[in-house]
């Protein structure tokens, strides 16, 4: 692979990478706490026609992406009322979730598409930009790109070594128990999804203000779907997250940079391969059933009632 298709490859992979990190790390805490959200791709498709509005009728980038975070914590709200208070199924939730999510998104977006808003723009760090290869390979990205690998690093730090994420596994492996020692597990189950919600959010602002800064109907792509597939490949572990999420990112990237690099591969076929690569990954980790009961939340999916 010649030099000067490298460093793009490489560039466009982080940000490819960008969106499946933060919906996944979301997802990943909301799991943690025994809550299954499968309506990642409707938050997103709401977090990026949020966030491009925003954006467009405010001038303002940062406003949008607060924006996006909103609403992904707003109809996240939706979902957790229902699972949570209500007591609904969470797999036939999350899929409405979903359904509902596009469907809004895309009638919200009617009016915005064929706008453009101006991209988040690339940091430029005195020095350490401007070295050969390195410089260019990373430090030329935009803040979400750094935030992203910023929370891997905390939410790991959080979930292992703070009391709150103790409480977070613990509510996750054993909501009785939880409940029995005076933890309100309702509650930290409202603030795990509505906290996944806003990561999701914001990883759909992130499409609509910085890979493609236009709204599309559709953008998400199946995007939540890999998200999902993320927390399993990563068995429900944050740097698992970073290493997926490259991975997929780079297999992304790869059917636009095909014909670069001289792969005679018909182009329908590249275009299938993210989400070829999502099916090959979770049958393959399927087989390891020892890793996957290991580290899965033993309360995942379960609902729960503080009388029970």
């Amino acid at each position: 692979m010649a030099i000067e298709h490298l460093i793009p490859f490489l560039a466009s992979t982080a940000g490819a990478a960008t969106p499946l990190m933060l919906s996944a790390l979301g997802e990943l805490v909301t799991e943690r706490a025994g809550v299954l959200n499968l309506g990642l791709e409707g938050v997103m498709a709401v977090g990026a026609v949020s966030g491009f509005a925003a954006a467009l009728y405010t001038g303002s980038l940062p406003v949008g992406l607060v924006v996006a975070m909103a609403a992904g914590m707003a109809i996240s709200l939706v979902f957790a009322v229902l699972v949570l208070s209500l007591q609904t199924n969470q797999v036939a939730t999350g899929l409405a979730l979903t359904l509902f999510g596009v469907g809004l998104s895309a009638f919200a977006g009617r009016g915005l598409v064929g706008q453009t808003v101006p991209r988040l723009p690339l940091l430029d760090i005195p020095l350490l930009s401007d070295l050969p290869f390195v410089g260019a390979l990373l430090f030329r990205f935009d803040a979400l790109v750094y935030l992203a690998v910023f929370l891997v690093l905390a939410i790991s730090w959080m979930l292992s070594r703070t009391r709150t994420g103790l409480i977070i596994r613990a509510i996750g492996e054993s909501p009785r128990s939880a409940h029995a020692v005076g933890y309100s597990v309702i509650r930290w189950r409202y603030a795990a999804v509505l906290f996944g919600g806003a990561l999701s959010g914001l990883a759909g602002a992130y499409l609509s203000l910085a890979l493609t800064p236009m709204w599309a109907e559709g953008m998400t792509a199946g995007r939540g779907w890999i998200a999902l597939a993320l927390v399993v490949f990563a068995t429900w572990k944050p740097r698992g997250v970073l290493l997926g999420a490259y991975l997929f990112g780079a297999v992304t990237v790869l059917q636009f940079h095909g014909q670069g690099f001289g792969l005679a591969i018909p182009s329908e076929f590249l275009s299938m391969l993210p989400y070829l690569a999502t099916v090959v990954v979770l049958v393959i980790i399927s087989r390891d059933r020892q890793t996957i009961l290991l580290n899965k939340p033993m309360s995942l999916g379960i609902s729960f009632r503080a009388e029970q």
